[in-house]
């Protein structure tokens, strides 16, 4: 099985979003393989982390003021403490585009 989550955040800093959910996938268990990034001209920015349980993957929107984010994983409990983590920080900072 598979779970996964989708969600809009108001961040489009490329070096805090990869900082962030570096550190953030590490707290939740993750093991990080791989990270891919591309930074788009004249902006933008893509990056992939490929997880051993899956992938996380993060799109800016910068001319929107928001970023795109999509984890998934393969291992339940690590996802929950992923989501019950990045959850505390979104309601903290009011940072989750409705």
């Amino acid at each position: 099985m598979i779970w996964n989550n989708k969600y809009w955040v108001k961040e489009t800093d490329p070096d805090k979003l990869k900082k962030w959910y570096e550190k953030l996938l590490l707290k939740s268990g993750f093991k990080i393989l791989k990270v891919v990034e591309y930074h788009f001209k004249p902006q933008g920015y893509t990056a992939l982390f490929l997880l051993a349980e899956s992938h996380l993957a993060i799109h800016t929107f910068p001319e929107e003021n928001k970023s795109y984010i999509e984890i998934s994983s393969c291992i339940e409990d690590k996802y929950r403490r992923f989501i019950n983590e990045e959850n505390s920080k979104l309601m903290r900072k009011t940072e989750l585009i409705k």
